[in-house]
């Protein structure tokens, strides 16, 4: 080999190593940023906040200035921000005890196909589940929503009402969602008489999986007092989640009650903040708050920092 070639040799040998080397650099570069990408995803702690005033009225139009978010009483820097509809992964959990025979359930029927279709997106998700003195999931996590309707038509009404641990059911399905932000509505007309879970392990379960939670309560007076819904119970856990319960007089109050559901998630905004303190499995306790203004807040009031 001369010397010409010799150097035409080293000069390719040079040029391989060169691409070799900032191949690598690229390589890594983009695996460091799927990670960081990937930890902010799952660092992130995000919240949905409802906004009313003193009639109730939903307040829409807030900007992100307008609010601070406090952990464990420590201001976060807000670095998720929308005032927009975002899409939601909803869980329906229906009552189907022995009590909710006849009109109960054609009313409930009516009012979930209708949510269910008219008042969810397409972008969303939903799942369908029953229970009387067990739970059962009617059908799974499906988009669009509308592809739900007439489910319900097989669910026959009989047995005792095991509301806890029905609860428990279904925030094991959230931990297989689409979307960041959840909810689950619960339509009960009875106390809990069958569960094995208590409502304490239900309501942390569920602060576990942190859905925003709804419960839609019937309440008649025609019912025995020993059978009548415990709505306590149902207000706490709705109210730690940022959700609510609503006591209706009857099913036919189920279709407006639903929809008084559908334009709040319509119109809530969604804040998020990266924790400074690492996973440590604990409660954290979170407050949301608008700067100027006399509105009322509702928002989740915590969440459990699980580790990894």
């Amino acid at each position: 080999m001369n010397h010409e070639d010799h150097e035409g040799h080293e000069g390719h040998e040079l040029s391989k190593v060169f691409v070799i080397f900032v191949t690598f650099v690229f390589v890594c570069f983009v695996v460091s940023l799927s990670a960081q990408t990937f930890r902010a995803r799952i660092d992130t702690v995000q919240v949905a906040v409802t906004v009313s005033d003193a009639n109730g009225r939903l307040i829409t139009g807030l900007a992100r200035d307008d609010f601070e978010i406090f952990e464990d009483g420590v201001l976060q820097p807000i670095t998720v921000f929308t005032n927009g509809r975002v899409p939601v992964s909803l869980g329906v959990l229906l009552d189907a005890s022995d009590s909710m025979r006849g009109q109960p359930m054609a009313d409930a029927r009516a009012a979930v196909d209708r949510f269910l279709t008219a008042l969810l997106e397409r972008g969303d998700e939903a799942f369908v589940a029953a229970f009387n003195h067990q739970p059962r999931l009617v059908a799974p996590w499906t988009r669009p929503p509308s592809a739900l309707e007439g489910e319900l038509g097989r669910v026959l009404p009989s047995g005792g009402t095991a509301l806890y641990d029905s609860l428990v059911a279904s925030a094991g399905y959230f931990g297989r969602r689409l979307h960041p932000r959840a909810a689950l509505v619960v339509v009960s007309d009875g106390v809990d008489t069958a569960s094995d879970w208590t409502l304490r392990q239900a309501r942390e379960v569920l602060q576990r999986a942190d859905p925003l939670v709804y419960a839609i309560a019937i309440d008649s007076a025609d019912a025995p007092v020993t059978r009548r819904v415990n709505v306590e119970a149902l207000k706490e856990i709705t109210a730690t989640s940022g959700g609510y319960t609503e006591v209706v007089k009857g099913s036919a109050d189920l279709g407006p009650a639903t929809e008084r559901i559908a334009d709040e998630l319509n119109k809530q905004y969604t804040l998020g903040y990266v924790p400074i303190k690492a996973p440590d499995d604990q409660w954290r306790g979170i407050r949301v708050r608008v700067k100027s203004g006399a509105y009322f807040i509702r928002a989740r009031r915590g969440y459990y920092a699980v580790r990894p």
